[in-house]
């Protein structure tokens, strides 16, 4: 009877129950709440769904993320070893590649100027990096924060990689994806509120074809010229140009799907649970994590702000040719961002299609955040 007692005991023991702790049941809590907005109302399902039920299991059973140092027989948790990857840069370099392999950069290379519109979405990064060096954070830290106002998840965990921030990593991440996730919720009353209704039923005119060759090109220039004057950026602008050359190549259909098919899930998955698992109670439900919510938002909707103003000003400037809708989808959210814009407009006029526009400053904003987090690096002298 005893020796049943005593292994009833060491199961009991052995159970999640005894070590939870009132941060861990809060933190199940919001794991839970993000798959119900990604299972329920479809935010971004492919990054919610991992990085919520790395959360979920981080904060059920801690060891997942166990360091190999912290570990008595020198094995690290499983989640820590895809952990690894992010922090080598290695994951958020082949999100990139898939995502350039999935991207038509034919918007951007036919109307040039929407390179200014994601360059001007970019403000939000500056403006939170100035933020959070008033609210406290070290410089470094204040870059990682401040690349959230692009609302791209992969620069974000790779700047926290290569600065060494992996402290922050976490809520540094999952603000980014919950505001990639939230782009339709955010962005439309920002964009109704600095245009007015004739600004949002502006037509553009139909963009000129592009030819092959062009299209081939456009990833070689790019990267040429990119990296030289930023070499750091050749992780992410390399890997990003690399997928598009793919694509456009013709020639290597079978590498253009695999990269923007079974890689690039599988990178999601291994990306989206290993940042989700280092959001444990201990380390996310703090004041900084607070900090750092709040200044993604205020970077983002900065970021969206100043796309909608400088698209204004470049229809006072074309005479009412742009509509200024368009400017808001020069954050990185691809293709969210230029599908709202479609929406947005879309409301003001049923038989107005700015989706093909929106692409434009729409990638044009992804090379801008990765450029903005290539000049921090430079800054730092991080290579």
């Amino acid at each position: 009877m005893e020796y049943i007692t005593t292994t009833l005991g060491n199961l009991m023991q052995q159970t999640a129950f005894f070590g939870l702790t009132g941060g861990n049941l809060v933190m199940i809590a919001v794991a839970c709440f993000f798959l119900y907005l990604a299972i329920r109302h479809g935010f971004e399902p492919l990054l919610l769904v991992p990085i919520a039920f790395g959360m979920l299991l981080v904060n059920i059973y801690p060891d997942i993320m166990l360091h190999i140092e912290d570990s008595a027989n020198g094995t690290g948790g499983l989640l820590y070893y895809f952990f690894l990857l992010d922090e080598w840069a290695i994951l958020p370099s082949l999100i990139f590649l898939g995502v350039g392999a999935m991207t038509d950069f034919g918007p951007l290379i036919a109307n040039p100027k929407s390179f200014l519109l994601g360059a001007a979405a970019q403000f939000g990064i500056f403006a939170a990096y100035l933020g959070a060096m008033w609210m406290g954070f070290s410089d470094k830290a204040a870059a990682v924060v401040s690349i959230i106002g692009g609302a791209d998840g992969p620069t974000s965990i790779f700047l926290a990689g290569k600065l060494q921030q992996t402290a922050i990593m976490g809520p540094i991440a999952v603000a980014a994806y919950s505001y990639m996730a939230l782009v339709p919720v955010i962005q439309p009353p920002i964009m109704k509120l600095l245009t007015t209704e004739k600004e949002r039923k502006i037509k553009m005119e139909q963009l000129r074809p592009v030819s092959k060759l062009e299209r081939i090109l456009f990833p070689i220039i790019v990267t040429i010229v990119v990296c030289m004057i930023l070499p750091t950026t050749a992780p992410l602008v390399g890997m990003l140009m690399l997928g598009n050359l793919f694509r456009e190549s013709g020639v290597v259909r079978q590498l253009t799907e695999t990269a923007s098919n079974a890689l690039m899930y599988i990178v999601v998955i291994l990306l989206g649970t290993s940042v989700g698992a280092t959001t444990s109670a201990e380390a996310f439900l703090n004041f900084d994590t607070l900090k750092i919510v709040a200044l993604g938002l205020i970077a983002f909707m900065f970021g969206t702000a100043a796309g909608v103003i400088f698209g204004k000003l470049m229809c006072i400037a074309t005479h009412g040719k742009v509509n200024p809708l368009i400017g808001s989808a020069g954050v990185s959210a691809v293709p969210m961002a230029a599908r709202v814009s479609q929406k947005v407009g879309a409301e003001a006029d049923p038989t107005n299609f700015l989706l093909m526009h929106a692409m434009g400053p729409n990638v044009a904003g992804v090379i801008g955040t990765a450029v903005a987090a290539g000049t921090f690096m430079a800054i730092f002298g991080v290579m």
